[in-house]
């Protein structure tokens, strides 16, 4: 049994995760350095963040959870971790492979996958608002991204699809480790995704600019580093599908934020469907935070 206020500190913090999240398709367009460069540096910065917070926060102390402790893990934690890794990797090959439309609605089939997942491995039997929430995001998603399926590759959905698999395997294995320092397991994730990436800035040396620096320490920081935070505190406190229809809110607003900020007027379609995703998202977690259990 979760105690409510824990569920509301949960959904708070994979809402504020998923809002962070969301504003990396603005930074990335605003940075020209290769994605891969990309994906390495925000996720070294992200990792730095992790460490940091992990040694100076209060409860993390309480919890001896030193520098040493996480090393000493380190064979565990990566292993887990690789799943997260291969959501952020395959996610920006299939961005090169196939339209971001496409690589972005088969991502965010990752509620589905982590549905199933957890109903097996973890015995959390999804709920009837799990599923109407389930229906709503995959109309949703279908209206927003309707105009751009149309442009994908074989190759690159299967490489999107696999991304999504992972991303819903990834928030099944650190809910399965809610007892241990979820945190870690994002902290070795980033890790790996930066060490994959080191022949990348040999042969796509980045372009050290004022506007990419800016716009790199906050991916890093920000947009990454305190959103895998975020998540880690939250996935312990709510079920694995309530997590991963919470963040179906990121693809929602991305094209908010690039609207503010370069005036892109999103299609009438992807208004409509955003509007369903956020309904469900609101509904499936007011049903949530009034269960006992």
């Amino acid at each position: 049994m979760i105690p409510k206020e824990h569920r509301i500190a949960g959904q708070g913090a994979i809402f504020l995760c998923a809002l962070l999240w969301s504003t990396s398709g603005l930074f990335i367009r605003l940075v020209d350095w290769h994605p891969m460069v990309i994906a390495g540096s925000r996720s070294l910065l992200a990792a730095l963040v992790l460490l940091a917070l992990r040694c100076l926060l209060p409860g993390q102390k309480a919890e001896k959870a030193g520098v040493r402790t996480l090393f000493k893990n380190a064979p565990k934690y990566v292993i887990c971790g690789l799943f997260y890794t291969a959501t952020m990797v395959s996610f920006v090959i299939a961005n090169k492979m196939t339209a971001s439309a496409n690589a972005i609605l088969l991502q965010y089939a990752a509620p589905v996958w982590a549905m199933l997942l957890a109903w097996i491995f973890l015995h959390e039997r999804p709920r009837w608002d799990h599923w109407c929430a389930l229906v709503m995001v995959s109309m949703g998603m279908f209206f927003v991204f309707s105009g751009g399926l149309a442009a994908g590759s074989l190759s690159g959905d299967s490489i999107a699809l696999i991304s999504g698999i992972a991303f819903g395997a990834n928030t099944v294995v650190l809910r399965a480790k809610k007892d241990s320092n979820t945190a870690d397991i994002l902290f070795f994730s980033h890790i790996i995704c930066f060490v994959i990436s080191i022949p990348f800035f040999f042969l796509h040396p980045p372009s050290m600019t004022v506007n990419n620096i800016l716009c790199m320490t906050y991916m890093g920081i920000f947009q990454l580093g305190l959103a895998s935070a975020l998540f880690a505190y939250g996935i312990k406190r709510i079920p694995a599908v309530q997590a991963m229809l919470t963040a179906t809110i990121e693809p929602v607003l991305n094209p908010v934020w690039v609207l503010l900020a370069i005036g892109e007027k999103p299609q009438l379609p992807v208004i409509a469907g955003g509007s369903v995703i956020i309904a469900a998202v609101v509904f499936s977690s007011v049903v949530s935070l009034s269960k006992h259990k």
